[in-house]
């Protein structure tokens, strides 16, 4: 058995590689032994590092990663719609809150005149009797131009607002009938050939 001498200088260990161990006989008596590098002791070696093995998967977590894989897909899905839905569910919120504190503090007569409105949209379906497209025209349009009538001011906002965006549709589905309308050579000339005299 080797006993380990010179312990009066932990950090020496660190700048000499070497031990120098004494070998105890039966006797008792000490014999001086050659010297031992660090890497022989068994305290001053690193343990090896344990391989470590991965248990077998049980039905349970194969069922389990097939489902997760069939579902990726959807779930990648459902984020990019969460994400494009979100913002729209907040202004629809904030329009619900901002809704309900002008509901608090209403402008004087503004129940009435909401009453007037209202009772002019079941009015335009009463008239509508008969036809579905009546049934979306009258009471839209009584309702329109009686709330235009007590908001002029936001009735003319929403007009320009509207006719702008409706003009622009309208040249737009203009150019693309002109373009399917009109017959075109593969030279870019018209349809039309000229006679030779």
């Amino acid at each position: 058995m080797f006993k380990v001498t010179g312990g009066a200088m932990p950090g020496a260990a660190r700048v000499l590689p070497l031990v120098w161990a004494a070998e105890a006989t039966d006797g008792g008596e000490k014999e001086p032994a050659a010297p031992l590098k660090l890497d022989d002791l068994s305290l001053y070696s690193a343990p090896e590092k344990p391989l470590y093995v991965e248990p077998a998967a049980g039905q349970l977590e194969e069922h389990v990663a097939t489902l997760r894989k069939l579902v990726e897909p959807y779930t990648g899905w459902c984020q990019v719609t969460y994400g494009k839905l979100k913002p729209k569910m907040e202004k629809l919120v904030q329009s619900g809150n901002d809704s309900y504190v002008y509901l608090q503090n209403h402008p004087k007569d503004f129940y009435a005149r909401a009453g007037i409105i209202g009772f002019t949209g079941v009015l335009g379906l009463f008239l509508a009797r008969g036809s579905r497209v009546k049934k979306l025209i009258y009471p839209a349009g009584l309702m329109t131009l009686t709330a235009s009538m007590y908001y002029p001011e936001e009735a003319v906002t929403i007009a320009r607002s509207t006719g702008d965006a409706v003009y622009g549709y309208a040249v737009r589905g203009f150019a693309a009938a002109e373009k399917i309308f009109s017959p075109q050579s593969k030279d870019g000339k018209s349809g039309k050939t000229e006679a030779k005299p």
